[in-house]
């Protein structure tokens, strides 16, 4: 081997970088583990202990140290998965940015297109182009975007913005570049919010131009209020409120008119019109309060004063405000009340004996409802724009509050707004995205100066996130959660610990194999092997990458492919000694172009454009896979080629006793000759049967249990004390099938719910998590909301796991997941016609990896109904569809490249010969390679922990399935399309020689 000096050179300058990177991680590893010892199970006294050594010096390496801090941002980053934490994509919605551009337009043409767009978006079509294929639909020629009430507004003219000339192509650029320049404001916006939060090494990054922003939070643990943190609008506005005797009769009024269609004739009897104070009298001789004569009443806990109308519980607000849009109940409202706008308060508790429950006698929780003064354009007194500065604080009470200062137009507005609310004696409501928080009085006449307070019923927290949040500014546009991963900390130290455990077993299994078949050679393989776990774990400390639980797949799955190279090698090696060689000729072929480097290069080939079209598709933790498949593919052929190298030759060089083999293993699968060739019908009528029953029981008897990830909907993986099964009450509280199976272990429950999984927003959000809390109190009697909900160390019940995947998003995954199969197949395809020049080789190869796709696909369709363990098609079973075809490729390549090189050659008889001969002298190399993947993914299976299960399941069935269509499909196929006069050129050239 020529330049063994650079080589070893840099083997050792990869090795001590690798070191140096990966101490970081040691340390930082250490100094947690004595933080947590101190702070016991305490994770708010181990958080301080951490903050209090940030700046001390952990680390000294003699030339230089290092402090806790820059230890901490140097270290390994585990993913959510392992770290626990919160991974959230928000969207930003196009369509408010296209309003805001728009000014609100009224055109028909405009905001059908909107809808439109909204009801017709298909998986990776992003909103703006679906708005634009839909104005062009519905406007037929006949309205522009350049339209003065459209875009050529007041506020887009000008430089750069759009002029009434331009045609709709022009316009079209200049609106995609104001949606991006909105974009990346949210994202600044966004940025700025979490840097306020203060949880440890946040990720956020824009992710394309989709609109869509990911946000990795690990070791965050309150779920609702981080919710609210990153969805929050921050909309701030000031309004002027309707007084409850100002609005009270058209209540009344209201609650006559919905008598005709919400109350049988039966219950109604008729109610005198005088005021809501005498419709709500206590008096029990009286019908006109029966429960169900009074649709809005009935629902009205307590009375309101003031700017209050009433108190309702939360639960009643979806039917209150169906109440108060329909048209004929607007209609009621006096001419100066026509715009009213009605919005409620945040969820709290009042004092009073009909606002308790009944039973425990505890106080209910209610919300308040309020009239907003609006007008035609449904504008605020005043906008929240000119709040300059916002910090928390505490009123005079002592309760925590947000005080704020405005600039010096907003304070001129100010003085003005509460000057007036002084001598009406009326109310200014402070709202926040659509909640009002509070509504004052003002007593004490005009304020100057533009400072002014929030107060409510917040706590610490709350108020620090609503200051963090006014200082970041607004969203240009509605942020919306469509998906979300939620992972305990305690989940996350278990996924270590499995992951942990499998590598470490699949590699000692590995590491017996080899020496167990290939002796001392199989120790130079295993020692290339350490040294490639090195160099994979230093590049990714030394690059930032992230290590999920499906990375450590990949990590253990680079176990397998490491010593794939050596097999390869090791086997050519051993033929080459069969026919006479000396030991130093037969290893010089071996590592030669003709000897096992071409074949290693076109498995390898393969493999790397599967990984990368994974990585290129796939989101979150499935990228973390790829990305780790892709490094250790590299590292394993630098090792397996060089590494391994270097001790064969050292040696050669000294006692020249390699023999790649063992006396037990030096005659396996020599002198075998079996005709596969001889019985394709057979194994053709074998795979037509298995095919046609898989596509029957897909397409027509059992289909696929297609997870979240493809339909939407949201999981959450709980842990009982006693576990029962809960499905049907759940089904029951959320008015929606709801499925519970059991997740590993029996008090271990996976729940799904596609339950208003087509609604966005925090609220929904919080709303789920409230009715499965409730929903399944009775087996936590003694665990809070927040304890149920939140992560915290040590947690052994409640919700461990959750995530969501909304419908937009889900549509893309799936379209994602369609086009990541078809286009590795294409790839591969080219890739094998080019390379075997031949397109009998490619169809042979893509005949095999369809099959192995159809069979994985049928044994999940056919198994996922009683296996023990899940089978969902997601974007985990896509992972493993895709590793199942580059190592499908491995074996077939590995066959074809030897009837190359023997038709290259002078192999007499006939081509089914050549061809028989090429799959017998290579059965070692395939069995032993398909061997040691089944050895790593049967390692993971049982012991990789429950929630990959099925991720290694599809990879273990996808690798026998591989290899047994490498050998009866793939070159039977080619045997087929190969044309007669080609196969009798062969035959003559070869039999003549």
């Amino acid at each position: 081997m020529q330049n063994k000096g650079l080589i070893k050179f840099f083997a050792i300058l990869f090795a001590l970088v690798s070191i140096y990177q990966l101490s970081f991680t040691f340390v930082a590893n250490s100094v947690k583990s004595e933080a947590k010892a101190f702070a016991g199970d305490n994770p708010d006294k181990e958080l301080k202990y951490l903050d209090s050594i940030g700046k001390e010096k952990v680390l000294n390496l003699g030339f230089t140290d290092f402090t806790y801090n820059e230890v901490k941002n140097k270290q390994l980053n585990k993913g959510l998965d392992l770290e626990g934490g919160i991974n959230v994509i928000l969207q930003i919605s196009i369509k408010d940015v296209l309003k805001g551009l728009a000014n609100n337009s009224k055109n028909p043409v405009f905001n059908k297109s909107l809808a439109d767009a909204s009801a017709n978006l298909e998986g990776n079509k992003t909103y703006l182009n679906k708005f634009f294929e839909a104005f062009e639909a519905n406007s037929k020629g006949t309205t522009k975007l350049a339209s003065p009430d459209i875009f050529a507004n007041r506020s887009l003219q000008g430089e750069g913005g759009v002029d009434f000339q331009m045609s709709d192509a022009q316009v079209q650029k200049v609106i995609k570049r104001k949606v991006d320049e909105s974009v990346e404001s949210a994202f600044k916006v966004l940025r700025e919010r979490i840097d306020k939060f203060g949880v440890t090494q946040p990720n956020i990054q824009k992710l394309g131009e989709t609109g869509r922003i990911l946000v990795e939070l690990p070791g965050a643990k309150d779920v609702d209020r981080i919710k609210k943190l990153l969805g929050g609008k921050a909309q701030l506005e000031f309004w002027e409120t309707y007084k409850i005797e100002e609005i009270g009769n058209f209540l009344v009024s209201a609650n006559e008119a919905l008598k005709k269609t919400e109350v049988k004739k039966t219950e109604t009897k008729a109610v005198a019109k005088d005021s809501l104070n005498a419709l709500l009298t206590d008096a029990k001789d009286s019908l006109d309060t029966k429960k169900g004569n009074n649709p809005l009443f009935d629902k009205m806990i307590v009375q309101g004063g003031g700017p209050v109308l009433g108190y309702f519980a939360p639960k009643d607000t979806a039917a209150v405000n169906d109440y108060l849009k329909r048209p004929e109940i607007r209609v009621l409202l006096a001419a100066d009340q026509h715009y009213a706008k009605f919005v409620w308060s945040k969820p709290t508790t009042i004092k009073d004996p009909k606002a308790k429950d009944v039973k425990t006698a505890a106080d209910l929780e209610v919300v308040e409802l309020y009239a907003l003064k609006g007008n035609r354009d449904n504008n605020p007194a005043m906008s929240g724009g000119v709040v300059t500065d916002a910090k928390d604080t505490f009123d005079q009470m002592g309760k925590p509050a947000v005080s704020m200062q405005m600039n010096s137009q907003g304070a001129k507005v100010w003085e003005e707004l509460t000057g007036r609310a002084f001598s009406q004696k009326s109310y200014i409501a402070i709202v926040l995205d659509d909640i009002v928080y509070s509504a004052p009085g003002v007593t004490s006449g005009p304020i100057a100066g533009g400072r002014s307070e929030i107060t409510g019923s917040f706590d610490v927290a709350e108020t620090k996130d609503l200051a963090n949040v006014l200082n970041a500014g607004k969203l240009p546009a509605s942020a919306d959660i469509i998906q979300s991963t939620v992972v305990g900390p305690s989940l996350g130290q278990a996924a270590i610990d499995a992951g942990t455990i499998s590598s470490v077993l699949g590699f000692l299994l590995v590491c017996v194999w080899m020496v167990f078949y290939y002796g001392k050679a199989g120790w130079y393989a295993n020692l290339a092997l350490l040294l490639n776990l090195l160099f994979l774990f230093g590049i990714m400390a030394s690059f930032g990458f992230v290590l999920t639980l499906p990375g450590i797949a990949g990590i253990v799955l680079t176990l397998g492919t490491a010593v794939d190279a050596n097999i390869i090698i090791y086997e050519r090696a051993k033929e080459e000694l069969r026919e006479g060689k000396s030991l130093s000729e037969a290893v010089a072929a071996s590592y030669g172009w003709h000897g096992a480097m071409r074949s290693i290069i076109d498995a390898n080939v393969t493999h790397v454009l599967t990984g990368a079209i994974l990585f290129i598709f796939g989101t979150g933790p499935i990228k973390g896979f790829a990305l780790t498949l892709l490094i250790g593919i590299v590292t394993s052929l630098f090792t397996s080629i060089f590494i391994a190298r270097i001790f064969i030759d050292r040696n050669i060089a000294g006692k020249g006793d390699l023999t790649f083999s063992t006396n037990i293993t030096k005659n396996w699968f020599t002198n075998f000759h079996f005709d596969f060739i001889k019985i394709k019908k057979f194994t053709y009528i074998f795979s037509s049967i298995v095919v046609v029953v898989s596509l029957i029981s897909i397409f027509f008897v059992n289909g696929l249990d297609e997870g979240v990830d493809f339909v939407g909907g949201r999981t959450f993986q709980v842990k009982f004390v006693d576990a029962t099964t809960v499905s049907d009450e759940l089904s029951t509280a959320f008015g929606t099938p709801v499925e519970a199976k059991i997740l590993g272990d029996d008090d271990q429950l996976k729940i799904t719910t596609k339950y208003k999984i087509k609604e966005d927003g925090v609220a929904i959000d919080e709303e789920v998590n409230q009715k499965l809390y409730k929903s399944l109190q009775k087996y936590f009697p003694n665990t809070t909301y927040d304890k149920f909900t939140n992560s915290y160390n040590g947690k052994t019940v409640g919700v461990l796991q959750a995530s969501k995947v909304g419908a937009s998003i889900s549509e893309d995954i799936k379209t994602n997941s369609y086009w990541a199969v078809l286009g590795a197949m294409a790839v591969i395809f080219i890739y094998l016609m080019i390379s075997f020049r031949k397109w009998q080789y490619s169809l042979g190869a893509i005949a095999a990896v369809a099959h192995d796709v159809i069979f994985v696909l049928g044994i999940y369709s056919l198994c996922y109904k009683f296996m023990p363990f899940h089978m969902e098609m997601d974007q985990h079973f896509i992972a493993a569809i895709l590793t199942v075809i580059g190592y499908s490729m491995n074996d077939t390549v590995i066959v074809f490249d030897r009837v190359r090189e023997f038709i290259i050659g002078n192999r007499k008889g006939s081509f089914e010969d050549i061809v028989n001969a090429s799959i017998n002298t290579t059965l070692s190399r395939t069995l032993n390679t398909s061997l040691m993947m089944i050895i790593v993914l049967l390692t993971m299976f049982i012991f990789g922990g429950e929630s990959i299960r099925g991720f290694i399941f599809a990879m273990l069935i996808g690798i026998i399935v591989g290899t047994y269509s490498s050998l009866f499909i793939a070159t039977p196929v080619l045997v087929d399309t190969i044309s007669s006069d080609e196969k009798h050129t062969i035959e003559d050239k070869h039999n003549k020689a």
